[in-house]
């Protein structure tokens, strides 16, 4: 009795942890949207008065925005469509393609959800910092001057520091964004007892109301209140890390509450103070608690940064194992943690944006206009792909679905229609950054189509191959060789090169095709599959999921417990290293091509991707045209 009592309490401590963490990581981007989402719906680009009718009516939007969006939509409903545990909206295209015989509007509904959440990716660490260290403006007038600087500074701190991982820190995010929600909370409650009358907002005729009395432009607004729900899909992409349940208690517990509070805590400081408009967060502080309020703001939003830091990191990673990026040198910064990496190409690259957006737009409010058009229309993707999901995995009836997705597809499709009117003010970025990924992803999956198809039809069957080698013997060197090959099919073409020019061979041959499966990890006993092709002679496949790293000692360990021994020691890797040359066309005909070959030579090297050894390994170059 009293050991299960022990270990009830001890599972229990260990949810409560693992709610604890979630909260850090998954809910900091939606946690610090206070900062800005209620200012932004008054701003002056919408004209909306100031007044009480109004101002309960945005409240009551954002309420139930916040319970249709999040609580329903992801919390409830999106959450259970998950790959093997993981989510986001590649391992949705991931989990749909298989149900579905079309795959090509699967496919490209997930790679466009994909790229615009790239375009996120340098939006929110640049609204989330700026927002907070303006702050310091509200304390003292005179220190405007630095906070364009300041945040600069600190968000050079925040990516230089991407190298050493997060593990070290990582523990210190769930209580720190504990006590941010805390914070909320606190500031929320002293504005509702000042004026209680706010709650009344709860009701959501308030918000009809206010469409009412504010017809187009009242339509329009939905682009800000969009503000308050945009952590929601870097909600379902980092499930995979924690699970469903402890984010959804995170969420229910702290999270909703503490926002929804802080919400009407502006709320009703405006009802009584609209000058409180210029920012209303800090000015619901009072005097003596501006500067720790941010300071843990400043925290919050570097950790929200840092988490969607990481989910872009672990996005790219997905798109390169799924063969839509090229290879990129990826650094595991922890030994216990696999999805605990730093990619420092991607890690500068987003620095870059990152910076340019801030000098550009040199305010919050300003950015807030580039923000929520990515995230809106993905959100709009992932409801489409959710509701496939709906159809052919979960079973559901067609009715049932209509009446869940469809109202869900039209809210998705009414915010990003109120964000995409912000193009030209700002929009444009979060487009212009995911089509360019969208174009990338695309050129690299056709070109490696293309490459394949090219050094197929240079390939032989294996069967003439084995012919030829009984007709030559050839010498047979002592040792072992493994030939990597794109495709599991025929013989590559440094082996023909070989046999051709040195007419020698190695003793033992494996050709090894390592593929991607549309799942996130692939359990040990379906890591190979061995064919043996002829005396000493084998392919192997070797499968591994879209959230692991390839990687030749699991490997060669796995061939070792089925009976195939290559001792890495004694084992030559030969490469196939091609150079891309692009036919005589002009520019604009051949972009694509000229595009695929510049990510070619700069794509990491095979060798390196799956962790060979360098001194094991002998290259054989081809040149081929595309």
């Amino acid at each position: 009795m009293d050991q299960a009592h022990t270990t009830g309490q001890g599972s229990q401590k260990s949810r409560l942890l693992i709610s604890l963490l979630a909260l850090g990581v998954v809910f900091g981007d939606i946690g610090t949207s206070p900062l800005y989402a209620f200012r932004e719906c008054f701003g002056p680009h919408h004209q909306v008065a100031l007044n009480e009718m109004n101002i309960l009516g945005v409240l009551s939007l954002i309420v139930w925005t916040l319970i249709v969006v999040i609580c329903f939509k992801y919390i409830t409903l999106i959450l259970r469509a998950d790959n093997n545990g993981e989510g986001g909206i590649l391992s949705l295209m991931s989990l749909v393609s298989v149900a579905e015989k079309n795959r090509g509007w699967v496919f490209l509904t997930g790679l466009i959800g994909a790229a615009l959440l790239f375009g996120d990716g340098i939006i929110t660490p640049a609204i989330s910092v700026l927002s907070a260290v303006e702050g310091l403006q509200i304390l003292n007038p005179d220190l405007e001057h630095v906070i364009l600087p300041l945040t600069i500074g600190l968000l050079v701190l925040l990516f230089s520091f991407q190298k050493h991982g997060t593990a070290k820190i990582g523990t210190f995010f769930g209580p720190i964004i504990l006590v941010w929600f805390l914070t909320l909370s606190a500031l929320g409650i002293n504005g509702i007892i000042d004026n209680p009358e706010v709650l009344r907002a709860l009701n959501p005729i308030y918000a009809i109301q206010f469409f009412m009395e504010n017809g187009k432009e009242g339509f329009f607004i939905l682009g800000s209140v969009f503000l308050v729900v945009t952590g929601g899909e870097a909600l379902y992409a980092d499930m995979g890390h924690f699970g469903r349940p402890p984010i959804q208690k995170a969420w229910f517990f702290v999270a909703f509450p503490a926002l929804i509070i802080n919400y009407f805590g502006q709320g009703a400081l405006l009802l009584h103070t609209p000058s409180a408009i210029s920012n209303p967060f800090y000015k619901l502080a009072p005097e003596w608690a501006l500067i720790p309020v941010v300071i843990i703001a400043t925290m919050a939003t570097v950790i929200a940064s840092q988490a969607l830091i990481s989910g872009v990191f672990s996005l790219a990673k997905q798109a390169m194992q799924l063969g839509y990026f090229p290879r990129m040198q990826i650094v595991h910064t922890s030994k216990s943690e696999i999805g605990q990496i730093y990619l420092p190409f991607m890690n500068w690259a987003m620095l870059l944006g990152v910076i340019l957006l801030v000098i550009e737009f040199k305010s919050s409010s300003e950015l807030a206009s580039a923000y929520g058009v990515a995230v809106a229309g993905t959100a709009a993707l992932t409801t489409i792909l959710a509701t496939d999901v709906a159809l052919k995995l979960w079973g559901w009836k067609p009715w049932k679905v209509l009446m869940i997705f469809v109202p869900l597809l039209l809210v998705d499709l009414v915010f990003f229609t109120t964000n995409i009117v912000k193009f030209w003010s700002g929009g444009w970025v979060a487009i212009f950054v995911g089509s360019l990924i969208y174009v990338v992803m695309k050129t690299w999956q056709k070109g490696r189509i293309q490459l394949l198809e090219i050094l197929k039809s240079r390939s032989i069957l294996v069967e003439d191959f084995l012919k030829n080698v009984e007709l030559l013997r050839p010498h047979r060197a002592k040792g072992y060789a493994i030939f990597m090959s794109g495709d599991a099919w025929g013989v590559p073409f440094p082996l023909i090169h070989n046999m051709k020019h040195n007419k020698v061979l190695h003793e033992n041959i494996m050709l090894l095709t390592i593929k991607t499966k549309e799942v996130p990890t692939v359990h040990p006993d379906e890591r190979i599959k061995i064919r043996d092709l002829g005396p000493n002679f084998h392919r192997v496949r070797a499968y591994f999921g879209f959230m692991e790293k390839p990687n030749i000692y699991l490997i060669l360990k796995a061939c070792q417990e089925a009976g195939l021994h290559f001792p890495l020691e004694y084992t030559t890797f030969v490469l196939g290293r091609e150079t891309i040359v692009t036919k005589e066309k002009s520019f604009f005909k051949s972009w694509r091509q000229r595009l695929f070959a510049l990510m070619s030579r700069n794509a990491e090297r095979p060798m390196a991707f799956f962790s060979i050894p360098p001194q094991n390994v002998i290259e054989v170059g081809v040149q081929i045209e595309i």
